[in-house]
């Protein structure tokens, strides 16, 4: 039997396609999501705690969308998978 390397993102697929599978509902998932909305500096700020506090490696985080709104400010949901297990 061959070692194989299976990537965090592979780990998801897979957990996705059980709870699809379970649930029948494939809009069902398991990210837990926050949204924001502040100046550019602030953002920043709240990104890098972000990545702090669940790094990426464990909970597979991400910035999953922003936007500049026409007053400078940064609209922005942060992603990441509720455990590191």
């Amino acid at each position: 039997m061959g070692i194989t390397n299976k990537q965090p993102r592979d780990v998801a697929e897979r957990i996705a396609l059980r709870r699809t599978a379970r649930t029948g509902n494939e809009t069902a998932d398991f990210w837990r999501r926050e949204s924001f909305c502040m100046p550019r500096e602030q953002a920043r700020v709240k990104a890098r705690e972000w990545f702090d506090r669940y790094p990426k490696a464990a909970y597979m985080t991400e910035i999953e969308f922003w936007r500049e709104l026409s007053d400078g400010q940064i609209e922005f949901v942060m992603r990441r998978l509720p455990t590191a297990d």
